[in-house]
């Protein structure tokens, strides 16, 4: 007769590595010390304007004007990072051609290069003088100093995200499934809609959101390229800066809070949407 196994031993057989309640309280440690104590003082700084306070704050045109900047800039500019960094990832794994490897690390300069330097560079490419800026002038198109020039700094910084967060899995998916579908009649389309893509869904949408969270919280790339003007391409982040030059401290505060809101409602959203794409197609 077999005896029933006691739950606690099981539990505990399955741990590995020694050690799960010194580094669960090391975590929480850290998660505390690192990420909800000065989220906490943020939000006890701005709640010395009161609810109705933040909310003549979030309200107000100018800063309801920037925030449409940050979050609707944001979420175009890391809709196409993610289409653009889709193709981009599939080309440096699936094909081999001279300077691949050249290409695969200049993927990473956003990451590596300072966000000051990047938005310097890109105003001066994109300016009306400048050599991409010059020409987009010819056909009546203004890049730099617009929201335009907001958009193209987000892509920019945001691009490298989507890139490796699909690479991955792009590698892991086996040709042979392909070449399975092309024998079974499936046409090219079908198979990239039916066989390619929906392995590839939560991480698309992994890259999306990374991207998101960076171009709303991106400032040194894109003051330079923006033009800044209110009410057109002035940034919420910007908008932070200058209340503090002026020491309104819980105005900064009060946006930096509405900012906060509506970026974890937001990717909420998408992780729910990714929890559901991985119980929709099967992966885990």
């Amino acid at each position: 007769m077999v005896e029933p196994v006691n739950p606690r031993l099981r539990f505990r057989q399955r741990s590995v590595i020694p050690g799960f309640g010194l580094t669960l309280g090391y975590t929480l440690t850290c998660l505390g010390l690192v990420v909800l104590l000065p989220l906490a003082t943020l939000v006890v700084k701005a709640s010395g304007l009161g609810f109705s306070g933040i909310w003549d704050v979030a309200t107000d045109p100018r800063v309801a004007s920037a925030l449409r900047v940050s979050f609707g800039v944001s979420l175009l500019a890391a809709l196409t990072a993610s289409v653009f960094g889709g193709i981009v990832a599939w080309v440096l794994t699936r094909y081999d051609f001279p300077g691949r490897k050249l290409a695969d690390a200049v993927v990473d300069l956003p990451f590596a290069l300072p966000t000051a330097v990047a938005g310097i560079a890109l105003a001066s490419l994109y300016a009306p003088n400048g050599l991409v800026g010059a020409q987009l002038a010819k056909i009546g198109i203004e890049a730099a100093y617009t929201p335009a020039g907001i958009f193209i700094a987000m892509v920019f910084i945001g691009l490298p995200f989507a890139v490796r967060t699909v690479q991955p899995l792009i590698a892991e998916i086996d040709k042979e499934v392909e070449e399975a579908s092309a024998i079974l009649g499936a046409s090219r389309i079908t198979t990239l809609l039916r066989v390619v893509l929906p392995p590839l869904i939560p991480a698309v949408l992994t890259g999306f959101a990374l991207a998101f969270a960076r171009g709303v919280g991106e400032y040194g790339s894109i003051i330079f390229i923006a033009g800044n003007l209110p009410y057109v391409s002035e940034i919420a982040p910007l908008l932070i800066v200058i209340k503090l030059s002026e020491f309104d401290y819980a105005g900064a505060s009060a946006i930096a809070v509405i900012m906060l809101g509506i970026s974890f409602v937001t990717l909420l959203a998408i992780n729910l949407i990714q929890a559901w794409s991985r119980r929709r197609f099967g992966y885990v």
